[in-house]
């Protein structure tokens, strides 16, 4: 398959550096800066909506060099093993994270945002507000989920 080469749109910015601390990202205040490429507009209109989705890289986890055996979910032996496409932790292919954060404020090329699961230093590759329209409904999960997550998004 053709590969391709993303550009960081900017980097996070938080109190959190330890990649292993994995929960309690529910009060997390991030910071992303802009690139200055981008001009001092380039975040214009996003105050108008309360969450955004950030894309961004797990730049600080390698990637595995097989995927295919199923593995238990971050690593833990109660709970079942899965695919690398049935999870959504840091150690896949292309690295690539997305979170839905609530936006606290918008100020020229700083977006501020509560809920970003990711390390201060992490490249953001992509930004889009949230609209009603895409967020999916109805959604079913397995049991494990809920209690794996009981704790990732506490304050």
């Amino acid at each position: 398959m053709p590969s391709f080469e993303v550009t960081p749109i900017g980097t996070v910015r938080n109190n959190r550096t330890d990649v292993q601390h994995t929960d309690n990202w529910g009060a997390v205040r991030s910071t992303i800066t802009i690139d200055e490429r981008f001009g001092e507009a380039c975040l214009q209109g996003l105050e108008g909506f309360s969450h955004v989705e950030v894309l961004f890289i797990f730049d600080q986890f390698p990637e595995h060099d097989d995927y295919r055996e199923p593995r238990p979910y971050r690593g833990r032996s109660d709970l079942p093993p899965v695919g690398v496409f049935a999870g959504r932790g840091p150690r896949r292919p292309n690295r690539i994270g997305v979170t839905c954060c609530a936006i606290e404020s918008v100020h020229r090329r700083e977006l501020t945002v509560v809920g970003l699961d990711a390390v201060s230093g992490t490249p953001v590759i992509d930004l889009k507000p949230t609209m009603a329209e895409f967020r999916a409904v109805n959604i079913k999960q397995p049991e494990w989920v809920s209690r794996l997550m009981s704790e990732y998004f506490q304050p």
